[in-house]
Parts: structure tokens; C-alpha cells; sequence
């Protein structure tokens, strides 16, 4: 009877690698280094528009987000509590009753289902943080 050997990293699939890297245990990021790379990618330059998830974990997200001038994310809600902060650029935040305008250094904080539409004042990243209740804990 053979045993079969554990899997080491060469064979992972290229989607198995990736998931990996956004739930490991310990995560760490250069943003600055980070937004410049998304600066280059051929959709931003086309868009004005892109992100990527940083970090993956079944009950919280990070996503870098960069949205050139004048962009707008349409209205949209998250069935989850989420947070924006900003890290270079302006934005502006439209809620139902408020509008809020967020730059470098600026975070916001959003109950969950609350509508809100983004839009891009100037050249702008900034991060969005999505945590959804954990299914385990009580609701209180």
C-alpha cells in the first residue's frame, strides 16, 4: 500500500495558490507599492476604475480601490458593516441624508444596508473593509 505524499507548493493550482495568499494567517502589504502596481495594469489605464482584494477571509474583506477624476461608483449597499479609508485623492460619499468627503488619512464607517454611491473628486485609492457578522456569535 502506498501512502499518498502531502502536497507542497509546486502543486497547487495557480487559483489554490492565490486563495492562500489572501487568507493566510499573517498578511502584510506595502499600499503605496500596491497602488502603483495597479496604476500600471492595462485596466486602469482603460477604466479609470479598478481593485483587488487584498485579504479574503469567509467573514472580512480588504479591497484596494483607485477611481480616477470624476468616476462614480453607483449607488449599492453591503449586507455587511463596512469601512472606507482613504489613502491618496479625494471622494466623495453620497447617503441618504449626508454627504461626506473623504481624503488621505480620512476613514468612514457604514451600518450595514446603508445605500451610498461613490464618486471620485480627484484621482483617489483608498481601501474598503467588509466584515460580516460571524454566523457563530449571538447577535446582540
Amino acid at each position: 500500500m502506498t501512502q499518498a505524499r502531502p502536497k507542497t507548493s509546486k502543486d497547487f493550482t495557480a487559483k489554490e495558490k492565490e486563495f492562500a495568499a489572501l487568507t493566510a494567517p499573517l498578511l502584510t502589504f506595502n499600499l503605496t507599492a500596491e497602488t502603483e502596481r495597479l496604476r500600471g495594469e492595462e485596466h486602469w489605464l482603460k477604466d479609470g476604475r479598478i481593485s483587488e482584494t487584498l485579504v479574503k477571509y469567509s467573514d472580512f474583506r480588504i479591497v484596494l480601490i483607485l477611481m480616477r477624476a470624476g468616476t462614480l461608483m453607483q449607488e449599492h449597499k453591503a449586507d455587511a458593516r463596512i469601512s472606507i479609508q482613504g489613502l491618496s485623492g479625494r471622494v466623495m460619499v453620497q447617503l441618504p441624508e449626508k454627504t461626506v468627503e473623504l481624503s488621505s488619512g480620512d476613514l468612514l464607517v457604514l451600518e450595514k444596508c446603508l445605500p451610498h454611491d461613490v464618486r471620485a473628486l480627484e484621482d483617489s485609492a483608498f481601501l474598503l473593509s467588509i466584515s460580516w457578522p460571524n454566523a457563530d456569535e449571538p447577535a446582540s
